[in-house]
């Protein structure tokens, strides 16, 4: 079953320039991951600093299989070092 991964980060406006490549690595890799479908990141409007990327997968076993892979881990343990609050995750699927 499809669903969907909202993953919310507070992105300081000082951390961006050394947080992109960090996030240009981490999507890149997952577009070659078994089951990545699409990804989209979103800025809000109101709240410059809120970030949301949303991501679409095959399966919840085909983002956990991601989200729990070495180098995703590694990735994302720098880009928790440069942010205010841990990034979130939410899993969504319908039916």
């Amino acid at each position: 079953m499809t669903i969907k991964v909202l993953i919310t980060r507070r992105i300081p406006e000082e951390k961006r320039s050394e947080l992109l490549p960090l996030l240009i690595r981490l999507r890149k890799r997952a577009t070659s991951r078994p089951g990545y479908i699409s990804g989209q990141t979103l800025q809000n409007y109101e709240d410059p600093e809120d970030v949301l990327v949303i991501g679409s997968w095959q399966s919840v076993d085909s983002w956990i299989a991601w989200r729990d892979n070495p180098e995703r881990r590694a990735l994302q343990e720098e880009i928790d070092r440069l942010l205010p609050a841990k990034t979130e995750y939410k899993i969504y699927q319908w039916g």
